[in-house]
């Protein structure tokens, strides 16, 4: 991403400072139960040959309030719904923290990004609002060429599966999120959920 879009959004502020410090307690929570989890999490994957470094501030860019299109995949049917999302970098511009809401199935959920700076590598996970549990495995990775690639690897009826998350098209007021499967060990990829942001 470019250096001009990381500017205009590095202002990361929420309006209400109780709700800023009530995200970074929980922020700081999850990192706690994170660090109790490293040892067994899984090693990273990338679709990319050479994976470049994650760094403070990537996900500076998310940060803000969002109007959401999605299109999911439903057996051979594509559904197509509304949400919204707000967004705070915190802790440096090294959590990135999503409450994503859709009123219309009243669901919500919060992805909650965190860079490992040792590895420089980022951890995207998941909490479902019906739940309030993270996700494992996080999809790991980070940032080429303007665009965030994350990968998880995990089981389904006993064979290995791969899903890619991809950040792209990122816009100082629009960017899209996009996930894949793969069943080949990443040879081919299907997608199936389109995630189209525009800032509000």
């Amino acid at each position: 991403m470019s250096n001009e879009t990381v500017n205009r959004t590095a202002d990361t502020r929420p309006a209400d400072p109780a709700r800023r410090a009530v995200i970074q307690s929980a922020a700081a929570l999850a990192m706690s139960q994170l660090a109790l989890d490293a040892s067994a999490a899984a090693p990273a994957t990338s679709a990319t040959a050479k994976p470049t470094p994650g760094k403070p501030g990537d996900f500076n860019f998310l940060a803000g309030n969002w109007k959401i299109s999605h299109r999911r995949l439903k057996g051979k049917e594509w559904d197509e719904f509304k949400g919204e999302a707000t967004c705070w970098t915190i802790l440096g511009g090294i959590c990135s923290v999503e409450e994503l809401r859709i009123p219309s199935r009243d669901f919500s959920g919060m992805g909650l990004r965190l860079l490992d700076v040792e590895k420089k590598q980022w951890c995207d996970y998941w909490v479902n609002g019906k739940s309030g549990v993270l996700t494992p495995p996080p999809m790991t990775g980070s940032f080429e060429n303007g665009a965030g690639i994350f990968i998880a690897d995990e089981m389904e009826d006993g064979k290995p599966v791969k899903y890619r998350g991809v950040w792209d098209r990122i816009t100082a007021n629009s960017c899209r999120w996009y996930q894949s499967v793969s069943r080949d060990g990443g040879k081919t990829w299907d997608d199936n959920w389109f995630m189209e942001w525009v800032r509000a």
